[in-house]
This record gives C-alpha cells, structure tokens and sequence, in this order.
C-alpha cells in the first residue's frame, strides 16, 4: 500500500536541472536508502518529500494521518536542558495526557461527573498501552547504544560538540517511533559499534524509513528496496544495494546493446536513403525516411563527471614526520591525558576515537588554529602542511567555486580553475553556481580542489569523506595513498583507510 506518491517532480536552479518528470511511490513497510552521485538531489528530494521545499512542477500526496519524523540536524533546541530532559521531549504528547488525566479527577471531585471519569480512563488506557511507563528504561537503552550514557545524562546541551548533538538529535527522533523515518545520513557522527546498533534498530524498524547514506555496508544491512537518482530520474529495485547495483549494471548493458543496435539500423538506414532518394528507389527511400522519423530513438548513455586527486608534492628532507610531548589540548579544560605522539616521515596513519572526544580539537591545535594548553609539538623545518577541515562553512557562502579559488589563487586564470575544478568533479557549470546551493558533497570537492593546488608534505584530513559518494571516496583514498609525504585522517570509516594507513592511532579519556 503506497503512502507517499511523488509524481511528475521538476526542479532545477539556475541551469542545473536536477530532475525532470521524477516519480517514487513509498509502499508501507519499505526500507527505502536513497543513492546517487554528488550533486544528483538527494538531499533536495528529502527536503521535497518533507515538505521544507516546493519542488518547480510535480504533487507530492501522504497518506492521510501519517507521522513522518525527519532528522534534521540543525533544529534550534534549548541549551539549558539536560541529555536526559531532552530526550524525556519525545514523550511530550504522553506528559500531557498524564497531566490532563489530573486536571479530569480535580474537575470530577468538584462535580462528581462520570463522563470526567470516562475520559480520564481513556487517557490512562493509552498510557498503559503505550510505553510511558517505559520511558527512562528507552531512554537508557537509547542512550547506550548511541553512545550518549558516556557523556552523563545530566550534561547540558550547550556544553555538546556539534557530532555529540547530532547524536541526540537522532535518538529523540528515534524514540519518537514515527510511522516513516526520514534520516539524511544518519551515521556520519557514529563510531562503529553506534554504526552497528543503529543498523539492527532500523533492521528491527516495522515502520518505513528512506534513508541517504554513502556507507555501503550500513545501506546493504539496513534496505529492502533502493532509489537511484541518475541524470534527473530516479529507478527504484527491489533488494538491498548489491542486489540494486547488480540490476542496475543489467540493465546497462541491455540499453547499451539496444542503443547500438538502433543506431547500426538507424545508419544503415540512412545510407540507403542517401543512395537511392534520387534514383529509380526514390519512393521506397522515401517511405523508408517517413518510417526513420517515426523511430523513438534511444539517448547516447550518459556519463557521470569522475573526481581525480592528485596532491601535490614539495621535498623535504627528514626522518620524522611529527613529535608532540605531554601535549594538552582543549579550550578552558585539557579534554584528554597528555598525548605523546611520534610519527616517521611518510608516515600515514588514521586517527580514530569516539565522537566529541578531542580529534578535530587535535587536528587544529596541530595547524595552531587554536592555542594548546600545555606540552609541546614539533614539526621539522620545511614542513608544508595541507588541511582539510570538516565543517561546510564558507565566508561568502554567495561565491561561486570560481570566485573562491580565485580569490585563494590571483594568479591562476580563469581557464586554469575551470581545469582544476572539473579534474575534482565539478564541471563548468557547477563553478559558476553559489557555494550554498551547492550539495554537501559538491562543497567537499570545492575544498578538496582547493588542496590540490597547493603543494604540501604533510597532509591533515578531518572527515574527508562525511558527504562524498563512493565515487569520489575510491579516488581520494587512492590519491593519499599514492602521497608522497605524510598522511594523517580521521575518519569513522574504516573501509576507507584500512587499506593504505600504516598504523591506526586510538585517541581515549
């Protein structure tokens, strides 16, 4: 049974036609992961389907009297309240019957009026029904599993870090049990064991989510069904993403053998009709040509803009890489032990730990970015370090990614940056739209371009990979591997470095 239909969806901005004539029924039950390239309107869709954009043609009809619950992650909440507060707001509907149901047997010990009664045992009923008698037991195990137990239940939200807020956020939507999840990449702040629990969550989920993420594994354990978005259509297969992706890939070269076979008849059929359209066979050419124009001819298969990677390299000559001693992090209060780490040049190595523990804190107190508290680190002379910062903040989130690179490099032209810009995926088009219309993904590549054009031995990445597709992820994890110099990620994927780190540095309280 459908309970979402969206029909004949166009949108575009500016030049960039995201979709044309899309279509996508959501049946009940449905495990739906939404793919697609960077820049392929996922995350607009979400926003169609939720209703926070209109889309430029196309209905989108609900069921009636669904509750559709979306994760967005930067709803305003009240920093005064505690994890545990604000987690209890997921029953804010079950406090209200319980308060209602005292204000029913106040107004009935004045009146002594039955149907007072009535009502309060109505409410009652849907309270001992319902689990809000279970609420501090859900919260509890909500918390454990998502890792927020570990920060206290009474630590106030102002005192969070955005990856630890983003997690609270989920759990509360979670808790809610709407009857359709929205979750637009919903693992980017969890560490694997968080990844682990919230995939068996959705598994067990008897309701309906859609869900984006670029983590196969999370989206092959979680789907029952996929929709690709490609070239302003989107396909949906039954099946989780192997099996999609193998249809997919089917599907291809079936189209791919029907194009060709179309276009061999198409130009045989045109070469008899130049041959003959004048000579003795002029009326069978010609009847020929009005069965041409009859043909619905296939499209050329399109094909997607690739990123290429390449860092580009100064010399240095060394053997050690970086040295920190009793070095002490933090703003007003060092957030862990003193670290003590030593790294030999070439060295490439990834940084994990759990989320809002100190990484990214490291990472720019490393590139003096923010001052240390105590110890020190040394890099020897020479070095030239290259950083990648996570966050998606632009000061003029109005540039375009032309303007922006021009403004870092006066003296590349305008031919150059275009060059740069399409070798990481973003074609000529997408350089001249405003960094904030841009996706997540689309923005990361603008960060990573700017990279590749400066020259550096020392690479620092913090999660490169939060908003890139797959795509795009098999390029950069070749490019730092090929590196020269020394790399050092973080990252909560460990798919992604596995394969060409050194050595994993484990960072704890």
């Amino acid at each position: 049974m459908s309970i979402l239909d969206l029909t004949g969806i166009a949108q575009q901005f500016g030049d960039k036609i995201l979709y044309e004539d899309l279509e996508l029924h959501l049946n009940k039950g449905e495990h739906l992961g939404l793919i697609g390239q960077n820049g392929a309107g996922k995350s607009t869709l979400i926003k169609i389907i939720t209703g926070e954009q209109l889309p430029d043609e196309g209905t989108i009809a609900w069921q009636k009297n669904i509750h559709v619950g979306y994760l967005d992650q930067y709803v305003e909440v009240d920093p005064t309240l505690s994890i545990k507060d604000f987690l209890k707001t997921a029953y804010a509907a079950d406090f209200v019957k319980e308060a209602k149901i005292g204000e029913l047997y106040m107004e009935y010990s004045e009146s002594m009026d039955d149907k007072l009664l009535d009502k309060a045992g109505k409410l009652q009923t849907e309270l001992d029904q319902g689990d809000f008698y279970q609420i501090d037991t859900l919260i509890a195990e909500m918390s454990s599993g998502l890792g927020l137990d570990v920060l206290g239940m009474d630590t106030p939200l102002e005192d969070l870090s955005g990856g630890q807020r983003s997690k609270l956020i989920l759990a509360k939507l979670l808790l809610e049990k709407p009857d359709v999840l929205i979750l637009d990449e919903p693992t980017n702040h969890l560490d694997d064991e968080h990844v682990a629990w919230l995939s068996q969550f959705l598994q067990d989920f008897s309701g309906t989510f859609v869900v984006i993420s670029h983590d196969r594994d999370f989206l092959n354990q979680i789907t029952t069904h996929i929709a690709d978005i490609e070239f302003g259509k989107l396909t949906k297969y039954t099946g989780n993403l192997t099996k999609a992706l193998k249809q997919k890939e089917q599907f291809q070269e079936t189209y791919m053998k029907q194009y060709a076979a179309q276009k061999r008849q198409i130009e045989k059929t045109e070469a008899y009709i130049r041959k003959y359209k004048a000579g003795s066979r002029s009326t069978m050419a010609k009847s020929r040509q009005k069965q041409l124009d009859k043909v619905e001819r296939l499209t050329p298969p399109s094909s997607n803009a690739v990123a290429h990677f390449e860092f580009p390299y100064v010399p240095i000559v060394t053997t050690l890489a970086m040295e920190t001693t009793d070095l002490e992090i933090g703003y007003q209060r060092p957030l862990l032990p003193p670290i003590n780490i030593t790294l030999r040049y070439g060295e490439k190595v990834a940084i994990r730990g759990f989320n809002g523990i100190g990484k990214s804190t490291l990472l720019k107190t490393l590139i003096e970015a923010i001052p240390k508290i105590a110890g020190e680190f040394h890099f020897p002379a020479n070095t030239k370090i290259n950083y990648f910062e996570q966050d998606l903040q632009w000061e003029n989130p109005y540039q375009t990614p032309l303007q922006y690179l021009s403004e870092h490099f006066p003296k590349e032209t305008v031919k150059e940056l275009r060059k740069h810009l399409a070798k990481a995926g973003l074609p000529n088009q997408l350089a001249q739209e405003p960094l904030s219309t841009l996706s997540g993904g689309e923005q990361t590549k603008v960060k990573l371009c700017q990279m590749t054009m400066q020259k550096g031995n020392l690479l620092i990445l913090d999660e490169p990979t939060n908003h890139i597709d797959q795509a795009t992820k098999d390029s950069l994890r070749e490019s730092l591997a090929n590196f020269a110099g020394t790399v050092i990620v973080v990252s909560h994927e460990e798919s992604f470095y596995q394969d060409w780190t050194d050595r994993v540095i484990e960072i704890s309280q």
